[in-house]
């Protein structure tokens, strides 16, 4: 027996399995079923049978929730039932509802079916209350739930407060161990933790400090991270900051109503804060920007609005206060429930973010053209905006980012605005931080057992020329956000390293350097929610070792390429292909591998991948562009609540 995720090719046998398996007032619909494999709140498991040539069986459809788990449907074809296939399934859901921290399963049965009944309760399942004509007039259900035990559910995270010197932190009394970052950084003790929860208090979270690199690598170590590096970017833009703080815009004022001056600050301690009057307004603030300490400034101009949320360090603070941030942190750190923020979604039509001016762009304006196209046959209305449109974004349902992105620009504050505004977001600011960053998909890929040339990140400080006695070469350093063959060098021996080292260290505190491998070509596996998209073979450029040579003559800049169809694909390339982007989420992504001696490995997953006319296309043609339309239309529907014709079982 061997269980997976359902793909859309599932569809012709989930319709054959609800014919075969169910009563006419069961079964669903073709269309309820296809939203079952498109949607991110539900789950479709295949059950599959046989060793070189596996057959479905049976299959199970999940519906997630924050607290349960619910077996939405759970079913064998015939000739297969009474062999162990259901049993398999439910072990599974039981398996994942546990590892997930969920509370409970929850499912529904005919109430007349008394023998699937004592099935349920055989496995411990108990009845809760029977619903008069659930399924149809006359068709009763029984609803039923297995409750996990509670000592699963314990709270096993562990604290630890990050700090650059653990000397300065003098709370004693304090539940969390304190650590350095270096500590934090080198100790492998911290590598593989997922149990840990992170505070880190750095004194600066400025772009490729080391604050910044504590949140980056614990979010690749799959540790909850308070702040994460989303939270970090959100203070520099004034504008996400405003439009994220609009849901609490009536408890601000309220707050704020009877302060007579213009313009007011107050600090926030781990979600408290010890101003009158403002008790109820800063855990609010902090579940919008989960960060241990920060302050935040106010401007009355009409109404109250926030200038700036500013993160505090502990040398910034007073000693009276930090009496006052002692107490807050002992709270804080004493309950055993956290929430996380949360933004809310709404609105509509598509923007298409591109550059006019930009020579290499993403997407050729022919495909561009295409995209368009396809979203009109779609029935969405499309509009390319740049990045002067910032005050139009809210009037559309989804952004598309046709523009080459960076973490450290207005790409990503966009992705960002308009994600807080409530649109679907490709490439969302996730991604585009995920992907822009050498040393987070380093320490992720590493983690999940993914196969990278042997990599080294050399820290700033802790290096030491004698670093490199280890080192084979020639060897390839790495700017940690480099991209397009820029940032990256080749060096051929130690005094070369040291030279490009100590240049990168001017612009990053973390640096990257890997083995060199080189092949003839990169594969390129185009993926979009968890789906192969495109394949294309990127050969390197005439004599050069990389994909691009900026170097060189306009027409010898970039090497060829070759198009194939997915399913010429070896399976061993496409199936890392698809794990290393699932590591990275569901949007849009290009997987950049090489094959080496049998051997696949994953030299970078890309946001924002090229999608050329003639190139990328190729295979496809429009159908390529209805895919990622789709997606649009598929994610914009879910987050406006229209698909409510899923049939209830």
């Amino acid at each position: 027996m061997h269980i997976r995720k359902s793909s859309p090719e599932d569809l012709i046998f989930l319709e054959k399995l609800e014919k075969e398996s169910f009563p006419a007032f069961q079964r669903n619909n073709r269309r309820s079923l296809a939203l079952s494999l498109s949607s991110p709140f539900q789950e479709v498991w295949i059950a599959e049978k046989g060793k070189s040539r596996r057959r479905p069986v049976g299959a199970m459809v999940l519906h997630l929730h924050k607290k349960s788990l619910r077996i939405y449907s759970i079913a064998t074809l015939p000739e297969f039932q009474s062999k162990g296939v259901g049993r398999f399934l439910l072990t599974h859901a039981l398996n994942l509802a546990t590892s997930r921290k969920q509370e409970k399963l929850i499912l529904e049965a005919d109430a007349s079916n008394e023998k699937l009944l004592e099935w349920y309760q055989q496995w411990g399942f108990q009845a809760v209350k029977t619903v008069k004509d659930y399924y149809a007039e006359g068709y009763d259900c029984m609803k039923l739930e297995y409750l996990l035990p509670a000592s699963l559910y314990q709270n096993r995270m562990k604290n630890i407060i990050v700090v650059n010197q653990p000397r300065t932190w003098h709370f004693t009394d304090v539940n969390a161990k304190i650590i350095s970052v270096k500590e934090y950084i080198n100790n492998s003790e911290y590598h593989t933790d997922n149990s840990l929860r992170v505070f880190n208090l750095c004194s600066s979270y400025q772009y490729q400090s080391y604050g910044y690199y504590v949140s980056l690598l614990a979010s690749a170590r799959g540790q909850r991270v308070i702040p994460n590096v989303t939270t970090i970017r959100d203070f520099s833009s004034t504008g996400v900051i405003r439009s994220i703080t609009t849901e609490i815009n009536e408890l601000l004022q309220v707050a704020l109503r009877n302060v007579k001056e213009k313009e007011f600050s107050m600090n926030v301690y781990f979600g408290h804060t010890n101003v009158r009057g403002m008790k109820r307004l800063a855990p609010k603030l902090y579940q919008l920007f989960e960060t241990p300490l920060f302050k935040v400034h106010f401007i009355r101009n009409g109404e109250w609005m926030i200038k700036k949320i500013q993160p505090l360090n502990l040398n910034r603070i007073s000693d009276d206060e930090l009496m006052v941030v002692n107490e807050f942190a002992r709270e804080y750190f004493d309950k055993k429930r956290f929430n996380k923020s949360r933004l809310t979604a709404y609105k509509y039509d598509l923007a298409i973010l591109v550059n006019p001016h930009e020579a290499t762009p993403p997407s050729c304006n022919t495909a561009l053209k295409l995209f368009k196209q396809a979203a009109n046959r779609k029935g969405i209305y499309t509009e390319f905006i740049t990045k002067n449109d910032f005050d139009k974004i809210n009037e559309f349902d989804a952004l598309f980012v046709r523009e080459t992105t960076s973490v450290n620009n207005h790409t990503y504050e966009l992705s960002r605005l308009a994600y807080a505004e409530g649109l679907v977001v490709i490439d969302d600011p996730w991604s585009i931080l995920r992907c822009s960053n050498k040393i987070y998909q380093n320490e992720l890929f590493r983690n999940n057992k993914i196969l990278t040339p042997q990599t080294t990140v050399f820290t700033k400080n802790l290096f030491h020329p004698k670093d490199l006695d280890g080192e084979s070469y020639p060897a390839v350093i790495k700017q940690p956000d480099s991209a397009f063959s820029l940032g990256i060098t080749k060096v051929n021996n130690e005094v070369e390293a040291l030279e490009v080292l100590n240049t990168l260290f001017r612009k990053s505190d973390m640096v990257i350097c890997q083995e060199f491998t080189y092949s003839e070509f990169d594969w390129r596996i185009g993926i979009i929610d968890n789906t192969p998209l495109f394949a294309c073979k990127y050969y390197m450029t005439r004599d050069h070792w990389q994909i691009y040579n900026w170097q060189g003559e306009a027409e010898e800049q970039s090497g060829d390429s070759e198009t194939l169809p997915v399913s010429e694909v070896p399976a061993h390339v496409l199936e890392t292909a698809l794990k290393a982007a699932a590591l990275i989420g569901d949007g849009l992504y290009g997987v950049d591998l090489k094959e080496i001696d049998g051997k696949v490995y994953v030299m970078e997953v890309n946001d924002n991948p090229n999608i050329d006319f003639g190139i990328e296309d190729e295979i496809l043609k429009e159908k390529l562009y209805d895919m990622v339309i789709d997606s649009f239309l598929n994610r914009i529907e879910i987050a406006k609540n229209l698909k409510r014709y899923v049939t209830s079982k």
